[in-house]
């Protein structure tokens, strides 16, 4: 299926353009530093839509590697999901943060919250890659079922 490495391009995108972000504000560049993390928000979006169209219309893929890895697979998938939605609302949080020069307020929370979005990046490029390319994908099936098996 094309959809779910579409949606994981997005987001790898998106996690290179806040990595210039942070390369751009520590060269005091703040014009760029928020034309990179707009672009960062704008493949982030569209990475979310992408996943949740697909999730809607399609459905969720299930594990499809060894069951004595699945439990393992699930609690890291349950950590990239736990930070995926902490970097989203951060993120939120920092962007406007940021465009209404609470400059207090974004300079505390950017930085982390660009290290929790670095990490639920990644983790959902290693998500990707255990349900598509390493092991053959699972069912397709509702999104509970996907996660839980039931």
């Amino acid at each position: 299926m094309i959809l779910p490495l579409i949606s994981t391009i997005f987001i790898a995108i998106s996690a290179i353009f806040v990595a210039l972000g942070w390369v751009a504000v520590a060269k005091r560049n703040i014009d760029l530093h928020q034309k990179m993390m707009f672009l960062g928000a704008v493949f982030a979006s569209v990475f979310f839509i992408t996943y949740v169209s697909k999730t809607v219309f399609v459905g969720s893929t299930a594990f499809g590697g060894p069951e004595e890895i699945k439990l393992y697979y699930t609690i890291f998938l349950i950590f990239h999901i736990i930070l995926a939605t902490i970097a989203a609302v951060l993120g939120i949080i920092a962007l406007i943060s940021g465009y209404k020069n609470n400059l207090k307020l974004h300079r505390k929370l950017g930085p982390i919250t660009s290290v929790i979005w670095f990490f639920s990046a990644s983790s959902g490029i290693l998500v990707y890659l255990l349900l598509y390319v390493i092991y053959p994908p699972g069912e397709v099936t509702n999104v509970f079922r996907a996660i839980w098996g039931f």
